[in-house]
């Protein structure tokens, strides 16, 4: 697998959304439609042992886009092959074919595709197409200013930095084939589901 993917480096995010608002503005996104959104994520709590009280309290952020994944859920959810994976893995919506039912957007456990009003179809991160034609990373890497997001064959990410896909609250990467590489936070203990919730949910589940 040589795909092209994200690495997202969870230790290093402030949460700033940088990434949020240069894919934005690269892509002239209007209010409310989001290729790149900022997740805050929560949870832990303080028990006590004995005379002393512990904590599992911990927050991080993790900067989410389109995962392209291997086996795209929005791809195979749509009526009309208006979704395609291309050669070089990036998964891209055919505006032209698509007929703006919005199935792809249910079908994706990311959430990634949006809906455009403005052209009745939808729309998702590619990659910035056009900023890779022209020599330059994607509009989100360039903007991070801790250096958070890296992107580039995912086999070279995984060498560098593991084969970590999944991290709470996102789904288990292995149902679309996930196409990312996650580090996680500097202090992550294990978690489950249960302990973990999202504390932006009304800026980001629209």
């Amino acid at each position: 697998m040589t795909g092209l993917a994200f690495h997202i480096d969870v230790s290093s995010c402030s949460g700033c959304k940088a990434c949020q608002l240069a894919c934005k503005d690269a892509h002239g996104l209007e209010a409310g439609r989001l290729w790149r959104r900022v997740v805050e994520v929560e949870g832990g709590e303080w028990t006590r042992k004995g005379n002393a009280w512990c904590s599992t309290v911990f927050a991080y952020t993790i900067s989410l886009s389109c995962m392209h994944c291997e086996r795209p859920a929005c791809m195979t959810s749509c009526p009309t092959q208006a979704i395609v994976k291309r050669a070089d893995g990036v998964v891209a919506v055919d505006g032209g074919a698509c007929i703006g039912c919005r199935y792809c957007g249910w079908a994706c456990p990311y959430g990634a595709p949006q809906f455009d009003a403005a052209t009745g179809t939808m729309s998702k991160c590619d990659f910035c197409a056009d900023e890779r034609d022209a020599g330059r990373p994607p509009a989100c890497v360039s903007a991070c200013p801790l250096r958070a997001l890296d992107w580039g064959p995912i086999d070279q990410l995984q060498a560098r930095h593991g084969t970590l896909a999944q991290l709470p609250p996102l789904p288990d990467g292995a149902q679309t084939g996930a196409t990312v590489v996650i580090s996680p936070p500097a202090r992550m203990s294990p978690l489950s589901p249960d302990c973990v919730q999202l504390a932006n949910d009304e800026e980001i589940l629209r």
